[in-house]
């Protein structure tokens, strides 16, 4: 923790990025479980002393965290939003584990998944306009190829923290180009059925501005480019051919393939 500052100080930094379950001794945001590495509470008043004061928490995706994949439950992101509200906790996967099937908000399921991070808000009283901002990275491409799940995931999202608080993420460092994603984001709407049957918003075309770019403009105080970038069709193939992998997805593309490479690296 002494070395933030000196971090700070060499380093551009714009946000902390964290994992609570891999890369050292497990622990928690709000130093809540006994016996284990106390230094949530340290960690989040270093962060408030020497800025920027935005945290990138991974919670979700345990298997990157082998026997502590417990501590990226996000039980611990919703106190400790609660007693740092200066603070901007940007959560990484929105709580999403594969192999857990995405379905409406219950009391039976308020302990799985996406729903993790929900429960974790609504018992520290924080929603729409707070200080916690759920991340889709690898959580999108997930579900994107199931429009139940992807429906589920993108709804309780909005209804519980709003179109202004969900940021964009694909991963892309581990599966390539992101434009299959994009895509699926774009072309994606939430049916009435469900907007009825759960209480869900509409996935609107503002709503998807506010999710692929403006809210971490926002987060990040970057000023959005509002021209439009004109180009033909014939510029826009010779950038296509550019590419080295052209549009591929690259990467694991099962949750077996995703812990062989984990394992290959030595992460977990």
């Amino acid at each position: 923790l002494e070395a933030m500052r000196l971090l700070r100080e060499e380093h551009k930094i714009a946000a902390w990025k964290v994992y609570t379950h891999a890369g050292g001794p497990p622990w928690w945001l709000d130093d809540h479980e006994a016996g284990v590495s106390q230094s949530g509470v340290a960690f989040l008043e270093n962060v408030r002393e020497v800025g920027p004061k935005i945290i990138a928490v991974h919670k979700g995706f345990g298997l990157v965290g082998g026997d502590n994949r417990g501590y990226a439950d996000p039980v611990d992101v919703g106190p400790a939003a609660k007693a740092n509200p200066d603070i901007k906790f940007v959560v990484y996967h929105s709580g999403y584990e594969p192999g857990e099937m995405e379905g409406p908000y219950t009391p039976e399921t308020a302990t799985q998944g996406v729903n993790r991070l929900i429960t974790s808000a609504r018992d520290a009283g924080i929603g729409k306009g707070g200080n916690i901002y759920p991340e889709l990275g690898s959580t999108w491409r997930s579900v994107m190829g199931d429009p139940t799940q992807a429906a589920h995931v993108l709804g309780k999202l909005l209804a519980e923290f709003g179109a202004d608080r969900i940021v964009w993420g694909t991963d892309s460092i581990w599966y390539g180009s992101p434009q299959d994603q994009i895509q699926a984001f774009r072309s994606f709407e939430i049916s009435e059925e469900f907007q009825e049957q759960y209480g869900y918003p509409a996935l609107t075309a503002k709503a998807k501005e506010k999710i692929l770019g403006l809210n971490s403009a926002k987060i990040y105080k970057v000023k959005p480019t509002r021209d439009d970038c004109e180009f033909t069709r014939e510029e826009l193939e010779q950038v296509r051919q550019a590419l080295p992998t052209g549009m591929r997805t690259f990467g694991p593309t099962t949750v077996k393939d995703t812990a062989a490479l984990i394992r290959a690296h030595g992460i977990a």
